[in-house]
């Protein structure tokens, strides 16, 4: 089995994302305390507990899903990766408007997960 490449504009932009989402999951998962320090989340001394949410839910998860999406490359696992974004992107813009969270992370970080969205769920419904 080889490695599979995607040639047409939409699926590769969608490989794209997904490359990226496990790019993000890869630095979660080994780098959680910088993840959380670019975030401006700070850890309680003594309690490891959130180490080991970064690690898990938000590195693993993401990596996973990355992975999953880029190894199998069909357009139902692509799906997964927009609605999981989308639905990111929806709890981030939650957090703007209910949380006081508009700070310049947060717009970053929800132009970000729009993308991601946005690239894979275009491909899947033909869009580009």
């Amino acid at each position: 089995m080889e490695f599979y490449i995607p040639t047409e504009t939409g699926e590769l932009l969608a490989f794209c994302a997904a490359a990226l989402a496990a790019l993000i999951g890869l630095v979660m998962l080994f780098a959680p305390r910088l993840t959380f320090r670019a975030a401006g989340i700070g850890i309680a001394e003594g309690r490891r507990g959130g180490l080991a949410e970064a690690r898990s839910t938000m590195g693993g998860m993401h990596l996973g899903l990355g992975l999953g999406a880029i190894l199998l490359a069909q357009p139902m696992v692509y799906l997964a990766v927009g609605a999981a974004f989308a639905l990111a992107t929806f709890g981030r813009i939650l957090s703007i408007m209910s949380d006081n969270g508009a700070t310049l992370f947060n717009w970053l970080a929800l132009l970000i997960q729009a993308a991601l969205a946005i690239l894979p769920l275009a491909y899947v419904f033909g869009l580009i």
